[in-house]
């Protein structure tokens, strides 16, 4: 989601900067502006599960035709005219020829059995190992030249279903004692980093040692520590806070001119700021509540000026955009519900949207969305003969959908929610009237017992039930981490991550480790040997 300038993101280093420069990686072209190879097709994207993320396994499959995109994929890499030395890593331990050709057929296997390993995450077995070299060979000795022939070895690995499938082997009584921890380690490798795992972890797992909970813990510290979380940051936030909505909103043009004064421009300012927040609390390892209420920000000087009002076109180049750590001291601002991004994103292009917002409110903060309205809900009336629509307010004119049976039930649980984010305007900026002069009324109570008059009301409120906000936060992540929705055989896990987050002052890396000592993370099915037998056929 976020594409990173000057490499900022050091979380080794415990401290994000105070200044530096980004970019996003959907809105547009100019935005990938980085060397890549020449001629690579398109990667194949699995639609995102709804309420979900793009991980969850019942909602992907690998049809023919998918297969087919890998395998195109898998080819285009390696015969691509920028596949060199220069841009793959394992290029001298795979790609150049040995010296001396007689030893051919061993540096083969041995070199294959290395590759292999790293890319099905767990040793090779001897079978399929030999398959793969006898192929090599076999290439070779009809002409064609060493390189080019483990060129075609590595395309078939990447597209092999051991390759693609994050997969977990049944256990059994006579089977190797690393095989959980194989799959853990992978489980694990694909939650934080997105890709497979290193060797040490690989080397962990092999001899067995992830199953011991010091080690387990000790080594997700130090991926925490990697800069490969950058992928963690690139994918789990944006699906959470469904920050993709941003990139279609249009907010009216001549309201709001200075939202179009660059292709995307005020879309990408505004979506950066809300990912560079949770990379600053992951990074700093800081408290999961600053989602709700923190007193700082990323902010660029586009974004600074838009929230006072004063926003101007500028010159600077979209592709790189420089962002400052700023001091919030008005707490309207601040955290990930009242920034211009989620604002714009729900509404419309004149107006603001309360049930959307709301209905935001309860599946991204407290993991707990609303069922879908009934397929005969009228639309909000724009125009009547009997009430002068114009003079009321937006609160007034959603009556109407509460007097529905069917309809008052959600909208007594998520109204709340959106009209306390009512004084935000479609583009996220500060209003106390609507246009026709009637006073925004955002006051409510949250679960009918926090009552709230404003936006800094709404927030405390919110932080007065952090530990369903806390329990909320841990499910989403949780489900990511699992690749799949959570369900009622993991309360007992869920109710643990969240009281040892608590205890460690709701601390995100205590969270996260939580998650991956956690029984649903790391069980492993046991089955009979008859039956993993059969499953194996």
């Amino acid at each position: 989601m976020l594409r990173e300038y000057g490499d900022y993101f050091k979380p080794q280093t415990g401290v994000m900067p105070l200044t530096l420069k980004a970019g996003s990686r959907p809105l547009g072209k100019s935005q990938m502006i980085e060397p890549r190879l020449a001629g690579v097709a398109p990667f194949p994207q699995d639609l995102r599960a709804e309420h979900g993320y793009d991980n969850q396994a019942d909602h992907l499959s690998l049809s023919p035709l998918l297969m087919e995109s890998f395998l195109k994929l898998s080819r285009s890499i390696v015969e691509s005219s920028d596949f060199n030395e220069k841009t793959c890593g394992v290029w001298p331990s795979l790609f150049v020829p040995p010296a001396t050709p007689e030893s051919l057929p061993s540096v083969i296997v041995i070199r294959l059995r290395s590759f292999l390993t790293k890319a099905f995450r767990e040793p090779v077995d001897e079978p399929t190992l030999s398959r793969y070299a006898t192929s090599a060979l076999q290439r070779i000795q009809s002409g064609e030249s060493y390189t080019d022939a483990m060129k075609m070895m590595a395309s078939a690995a990447i597209a092999s279903p051991r390759f693609l499938y994050l997969r977990d082997q049944p256990v059994t009584e006579d089977k190797a004692d690393n095989a959980a921890d194989l799959a853990l380690a992978s489980r694990l490798s694909f939650f934080l980093w997105g890709s497979i795992p290193d060797s040490v972890l690989l080397e962990k797992a092999v001899n067995g040692e992830l199953s011991v909970s010091q080690t387990l813990e000790a080594e997700v510290e130090r991926m925490l520590r990697d800069e490969r979380m950058k992928r963690f940051c690139d994918s789990f936030p944006g699906q959470w806070l469904q920050l993709d909505r941003i990139i279609t909103s249009t907010p009216d043009t001549k309201s709001w001119p200075e939202f179009y004064h660059s292709k995307y421009r005020g879309s990408m300012h505004m979506m950066l700021e809300p990912l560079l927040l949770f990379e600053t609390i992951l990074v700093e390892n800081r408290s999961i509540l600053e989602f709700i209420d923190s007193n700082y920000s990323y902010q660029s000087d586009y974004l600074q000026s838009w929230y006072q009002e004063s926003a101007q076109p500028s010159r600077m180049p979209v592709a790189q955009v420089p962002f400052k750590r700023v001091l919030l001291e008005d707490r309207r601002l601040g955290g990930v519900i009242t920034n211009a991004a989620v604002m714009t994103m729900t509404s419309s292009a004149n107006r603001t949207k309360p049930i959307t917002r709301g209905a935001w409110i309860a599946s991204v903060i407290f993991n707990h969305p609303p069922e879908p309205p009934p397929a005969d809900v009228p639309p909000l009336p724009e125009k009547s003969d009997e009430v002068d629509i114009e003079s009321l307010t937006l609160r007034e004119r959603l009556d109407a959908h509460r007097e529905n049976l069917d309809c008052a039930g959600c909208h007594n649980r998520i109204d709340p929610l959106g009209f306390a984010l009512e004084n935000y305007g479609p583009t996220g900026l500060w209003r106390k009237h609507y246009e026709n002069g009637r006073i925004v009324d955002t006051a409510g109570k949250l679960f009918r017992k926090h009552a709230f008059n404003d936006i800094i009301e709404f927030k405390d409120a919110i932080l007065a039930e952090k530990e369903r906000f806390t329990r909320a936060f841990a499910g989403h992540v949780l489900s990511f981490a699992l690749g799949r929705e959570l369900d009622i055989t993991d309360s007992p896990a869920l109710d643990r991550i969240t009281n040892a987050t608590i205890e460690d002052h709701f601390r995100i890396h205590t969270l996260i480790k939580e998650i991956v000592l956690s029984e649903p993370f790391s069980q492993t099915t046991q089955l009979p040997e008859p039956v993993a037998a059969q499953l194996g056929q």
